[in-house]
């Protein structure tokens, strides 16, 4: 584990929320969807299944993109951005048998704005790790999803779309395919 518990958890909550949003069609359609991701990735408290909800989630996700295409400088002014809209007062708390941890908004606040605040200070944690670089775009052609590679050497290179794998059988196809001139 590079960073805390529940920094990596909203790392990759953060992507998978990013990529909700993608070219193959609208990842979070419905509130039954959007139940499903909270429970995938493991958000506690306040949760209304309600389309109000899902509409606020969806517009969350283009502030949260803008992350991975920015320098420190645009980083920095979304995450903070991000904690001054959503009035977050950072605070240790324990719960669900989780060793503490922060929590910047109280577990009733709507469920966008605490994924919004989890977020923010997760990248927080990435900016003053100096580890900004976790933060990148799928290397496939065309995809255009985010990922946070959280592995110890750096090397993840593709989304979990399938990317990685549609890009091993395109390099063993090639590599046979000169064997055979």
């Amino acid at each position: 584990m590079l960073f805390t518990h529940d920094t990596d958890c909203a790392l990759i909550a953060v992507a998978a929320l990013v990529n909700t949003d993608g070219r193959d069609g609208e990842g979070l359609p419905d509130v039954a969807a959007l139940a499903a991701f909270f429970v995938a990735h493991s958000y506690t408290g306040r949760h209304e299944h309600t389309d109000d909800e899902l509409r606020a989630i969806r517009a969350l996700r283009p502030r949260l993109r803008r992350i991975w295409h920015a320098d420190t400088e645009g980083i920095v002014s979304t995450v903070n951005g991000l904690l001054r809209d959503n009035d977050a007062l950072p605070q240790l708390i324990r719960h669900d048998d989780e060793p503490y941890h922060f929590h910047a908004v109280p577990r009733d606040a709507p469920l966008a704005t605490r994924m919004a605040v989890e977020a923010a200070m997760a990248v927080a944690d990435l900016v003053r790790a100096g580890e900004l670089g976790r933060l990148r775009i799928c290397r496939h052609p065309g995809c255009e999803n985010v990922l946070v590679d959280l592995s110890k050497n750096r090397s993840r290179r593709f989304c979990d779309a399938g990317c990685g794998n549609r890009a091993a059988v395109a390099a063993y196809r090639a590599r046979k395919a000169a064997d055979q001139r």
